[in-house]
Parts: structure tokens; C-alpha cells; sequence
């Protein structure tokens, strides 16, 4: 419990709520990230600005805030090159395969109350649990 935010992680939570209200309310689309990465990588006439500008906030912020407090983002995993490598890919994959990532399901999907975002929330929960505690096992060598 060192890293226990309540506060900031609450107010983090609001803000990404209301990001992702105003764009379905304000521009009639999800904030789901990959299908607007997707986007990117299939372009359509007139749809390339909006998409450029969201994923160039999402970078902007992350950078603005490794840069004013860099304690928060320090690499310290103990992961090789290779595995990170892997878990990103198997995260795309899995994340098209589920048609969604947690973003577009988990905030914007169970805020609307869809029923096959809130089977892909609990499949791509319970993965990563199992997936965590398997590779923590496999570290300590008691597996």
C-alpha cells in the first residue's frame, strides 16, 4: 500500500470519464485507443487529423508528465528487451482478437452498458491476473 493514490487516482479516473463523454458527445465517436491507431494505420480521407491529434495528446501528456516527475515512470522492471517485446505483441493481438482494448471496452463499452464489452473487460481481467501471478511464480522459481 506505499503506492496508495486515492485522491490522484480518482480524480485521474474523472478525467478520463469525461474525455472520453465529451469525444462520444461532442464528436459522436469512442475513445477506444486502438481503433483509433487502427485508423492511423488504415487511412481514410478526412479522418487522419482527429486521430493524428488524439494519439499526440495521449504522447504529449505522457511525456509532459514523465518529465515533471520522473520518479513515478523509473524503469525498474527487471524484464528483458525481448519479453517486453512479446507482451506488447501479444496485447495487439489480443486486442484484436477481442475487437477493443481497455479503453474502448472497459471505459466507454461498460459505461454504456454493453454486454459484449462487459465479457471482454472480465476475459481480458482475468488473463492478465492469471498472467501476472503465473509469470511472478515462474520468477521466484516455484514453478
Amino acid at each position: 500500500m506505499e503506492n496508495f493514490t486515492p485522491i490522484a487516482s480518482t480524480v485521474g479516473g474523472l478525467l478520463i470519464g469525461l474525455a472520453a463523454s465529451l469525444m462520444l458527445l461532442l464528436h459522436g465517436r469512442i475513445a477506444g485507443i486502438s481503433g483509433i491507431v487502427g485508423g492511423l494505420l488504415k487511412p481514410r480521407a478526412g479522418d487522419m487529423s482527429w486521430r493524428l491529434l488524439f494519439v499526440s495528446g495521449l504522447i504529449a501528456g505522457g511525456l509532459a508528465f514523465a518529465f515533471n516527475r520522473p520518479e513515478v515512470v523509473a524503469d525498474d522492471l527487471d524484464r528483458s528487451l525481448v519479453a517486453i517485446a512479446a507482451a506488447g505483441l501479444l496485447v495487439g493481438v489480443g486486442t484484436r482478437m477481442g475487437s477493443g482494448c481497455t479503453s474502448g471496452h472497459g471505459v466507454c463499452g461498460l459505461s454504456r452498458f454493453s454486454v459484449r464489452s462487459a465479457v471482454a473487460v472480465a476475459t481480458f481481467m482475468t488473463t492478465g491476473i492469471i498472467t501476472v501471478w503465473f509469470s511472478q511464480q515462474v520468477l521466484r522459481g516455484e514453478l
